[in-house]
């Protein structure tokens, strides 16, 4: 039997090509912003579509078409499954399409655009490549000394495909690796592997501690107070995870007192990030608007993931990112 695909009209047009190419049995139902496309110039009740693989794609995250698009999946009659272009879940539409039993599959496209940036952002922080230009310019014949990675200890907290690339890089560059997971389980990139109830016993050796885990009801506000007081003096922080994560006043606070040296943040509670937030003029804190996932590969992975997992379908086999249910919420 053929497969039925949702795609959103504009996705469509990028990819129809490449679909065409794989000569696979599927039918595909295009949508936008105000619902499904007609059929033999029919107009279509959602109550009555049954969508065997529905994509959510990255083209949905302008505007509103996305709540649109969640909206359409909870009309259907019924959904095999949901390919997403999102890595983390906690967008209140997915618990609603969890709890209806349809199987959704994250994104692991951004894992390498985000290692990259998080690695981009340290190097900065502990090399002196501003004083290195300033030198210069006033033609100063100066050593100018830095911190090497090798005799860092990073601690990543989440371990999903964003937590393993970055693990990969760190790992590049000789340093020790720490990570947070469920399960304590240590590979070739990893020297140290513990729970959330291991933080304690990791976070005063860690010199850099990478936020990359989902937000969900244990890791919600766990950046706490007592987080950020077990922590090493002078640490550096980055989070490319989500901002909820964070208590961001007691973030500030460990700035303030010299803890924390400098804290990088690309997510937040609210975005866009209102003006008025201190989190923008903290002297001890880079900010950048939610970017770190916009490397110029990122578009061709989450097509590839789409095309790798209809292909997975239509062959009967496992298809990539599925999310337990137990972990949206």
């Amino acid at each position: 039997m053929p497969i039925t695909v949702a795609i959103f009209d504009r996705t469509l047009e990028l990819i129809h090509e490449r679909l065409d190419a794989l000569d696979l049995d599927i039918i595909i139902r295009p949508f936008n912003e105000d619902g499904w496309h007609a059929i033999d110039g029919i107009a279509v009740d959602p109550s009555e579509m049954e969508i065997d693989f529905f994509w959510l794609s990255a083209n949905l995250s302008i505007g509103g078409t996305l709540a649109a698009a969640f909206e359409l999946v909870l009309a259907c009659k019924s959904v095999g499954l949901v390919q997403t272009f999102n890595a983390g879940l906690d967008n209140p539409y997915y618990k609603k399409i969890a709890d209806k039993g349809i199987p959704i599959h994250n994104s692991s496209a951004q894992a390498i655009a985000i290692s990259e940036y998080v690695m981009a952002q340290v190097l900065s922080l502990v090399q002196p490549v501003d004083l290195q230009k300033e030198q210069q310019g006033k033609k100063l014949w100066q050593r100018t000394p830095f911190r090497e990675l090798s005799g860092m200890n990073w601690l990543i907290i989440g371990y999903g495909p964003i937590g393993q690339q970055i693990a990969k890089r760190v790992k590049a560059f000789g340093a020790t690796t720490a990570v947070v997971r469920r399960t304590p389980e240590t590979s070739d990139l990893v020297d140290a592997a513990g729970t959330m109830a291991d933080l304690p016993k990791f976070l005063p050796q860690a010199d850099v501690i990478v936020l990359a885990c989902s937000l969900n009801n244990d890791t919600r506000d766990f950046a706490d107070e007592a987080f950020f007081g077990a922590i090493k003096e002078g640490a550096l922080l980055v989070n490319i995870a989500r901002g909820a994560l964070i208590v961001d006043s007691a973030l500030i606070k460990a700035l303030d007192e010299d803890r924390l040296a400098t804290a990088v943040l690309d997510v937040f509670r609210q975005e866009p990030l209102p003006a008025d937030d201190p989190l923008w003029s903290h002297p001890n804190i880079r900010l950048t608007p939610h970017t770190s996932f916009s490397g110029d590969g990122v578009n061709d992975r989450w097509q590839q993931l789409f095309f790798d997992n209809l292909t997975r379908l239509a062959n009967g086999e496992a298809l990539q990112g599925l999310v337990k249910p137990s972990d949206i919420t």
